[in-house]
């Protein structure tokens, strides 16, 4: 269930009102006449089912009320309530299918934000991944997959293009050049300095690596699983059950790539730089391509559904 609070202008409470009793799904619906000071206004609360959700606050939207008043949205944990079983079963679909698009909109914006966080989680995770290319450690891969952030830029432009948001789209593209341009930059000093102290040399680079070559090795697999890692991740996004993020993160060879072609960019070898640019863009065009595709399906299936 989803709680909604909403500050309406006064003559526009009534309307309110009226559409969420009309909303299959609702319940729990309360009024406080006067209650609201900034904005002034009333005070409209309800309980609403996922599935029922997204139809709700677009017609919501539809009243203006994300510009003259205010639509918060909170996910209820617990609902201990018979109307609340009774709304989630007269909802159509099933909450974990519901896409609510203003949220994800939302989150994906948050995630694609150029910032000094988001630098140093990519930086750090292309510089604990330039560890592992050399020490042929797929531990640290592992890690290093799980800490970098991209999939916010990533799963950004693939919203952007379903909602025809360019502004999302500019952002997150920004996020993602600037953020792998940054730490490669980073990770190339890093590298010349662990190789001045003698913890880094180009026969670990160019010797046998069994763990860790595939990251400048593109072939068919490495599209393929970008294109399945894409798809869960997205659903994982979208849908109620978002655990198998983090699985998706270590399932796909972006950092890694990333750290690889830095490596092989301070030793000159631009064969494995080349090899590893190739890894992290075949990666990033499955990924966007498989959360593109997702996003339409799901959003023609609730259509068809509804």
């Amino acid at each position: 269930m989803l709680h909604l609070r909403l500050i309406t202008p006064t003559h526009q409470t009534d309307d309110v009102v009226r559409l969420i009793e009309g909303t299959v799904g609702t319940t729990h619906l309360v009024v406080l006449r006067g209650a609201a000071r900034n904005p002034e206004g009333d005070v409209v609360m309800c309980d609403v089912a996922r599935e029922a959700g997204d139809e709700l606050l677009t017609d919501l939207q539809g009243l203006g009320l994300d510009t003259n008043g205010s639509i918060a949205v909170e996910n209820i944990d617990l609902s201990l309530s018979k109307r609340a079983d009774k709304a989630e079963a007269e909802a159509p679909g099933e909450g974990a299918d519901a896409v609510l698009w203003e949220h994800l909109t939302d989150a994906t914006h948050e995630e694609s934000t150029l910032s000094v966080t988001y630098l140093a989680f990519i930086t750090l995770a292309t510089m604990i991944a330039a560890c592992g290319v050399v020490l042929d450690n797929a531990v640290l891969i592992v890690g290093a997959m799980a800490v970098g952030p991209e999939f916010g830029p990533l799963a950004g432009i693939s919203t952007s293009i379903v909602q025809r948001a360019p502004r999302l789209a500019l952002r997150s593209l920004i996020a993602l050049l600037v953020g792998f341009a940054v730490a490669i930059a980073v990770t190339v000093g890093f590298s010349l300095f662990m190789d001045a102290v003698k913890l880094f040399s180009e026969q670990k680079l160019e010797g046998d690596r069994p763990q860790t070559g595939f990251v400048y090795a593109p072939d068919y697999f490495s599209f393929i699983v970008a294109v399945l890692a894409g798809a869960a991740g997205t659903l994982s996004l979208t849908s109620a059950k978002s655990g198998a993020l983090v699985g998706v993160a270590i399932s796909v060879t972006t950092v890694p790539a990333a750290a690889n072609a830095a490596v092989a960019l301070s030793y000159g070898d631009t064969k494995q730089t080349w090899g590893s640019t190739e890894q992290l863009l075949l990666n990033l065009l499955g990924i966007v391509l498989a959360g593109t595709t997702t996003l339409l399906l799901q959003k023609w299936a609730w259509r068809k559904r509804a």
